[in-house]
């Protein structure tokens, strides 16, 4: 049964771009409320935890590289059928595939920088969104 909370943040490529508010605003727009959000920086041994699914992938040690590179946005947002909505908000991983209109086609670079991460099930929200927000963080 899908949930009505997903995981997201904003990566550092599209931080430093100062894309935070443009992002919050296409999530708010679809319909999504945002119940946690703080702007964080992870260190490589906790953007070596999150990613830690992928330490078997060649990609895994650019990843936590990049991501523990400059400032993230981290939300919890809340909609129904939140996770399955969101994905498709956000678009392909690859930017050149994504939809017009989706946040990846309008604000990634590539792959890798492709602006936000999104979670790709219920159980993966929660367990993500539990790693950067405390019960007493979500309103």
């Amino acid at each position: 049964m899908a949930t009505n909370q997903t995981f997201t943040m904003i990566k550092p490529d599209a931080v430093q771009d100062n894309h935070i508010g443009a992002i919050t605003q296409m999530i708010e727009a679809d319909g999504f409320r945002i119940v946690s959000l703080k702007k964080t920086r992870l260190t490589l041994e906790r953007a070596g935890q999150f990613y830690a699914v992928h330490k078997d992938r060649p990609f895994y040690k650019d990843l936590v590289a990049y991501m523990s590179s400059g400032p993230i946005v981290a939300m919890i947002l809340e909609k129904e059928n939140a996770v399955a909505d969101f994905r498709k908000l956000i678009g392909a991983t690859n930017p050149a595939q994504a939809e017009e209109g989706t946040i990846r086609k309008k604000f990634a670079k590539s792959v890798e920088a492709n602006a936000v991460h999104g979670s790709d099930s219920d159980e993966n929200a929660q367990i993500e969104g539990d790693f950067f927000f405390a019960v007493d963080e979500r309103f």
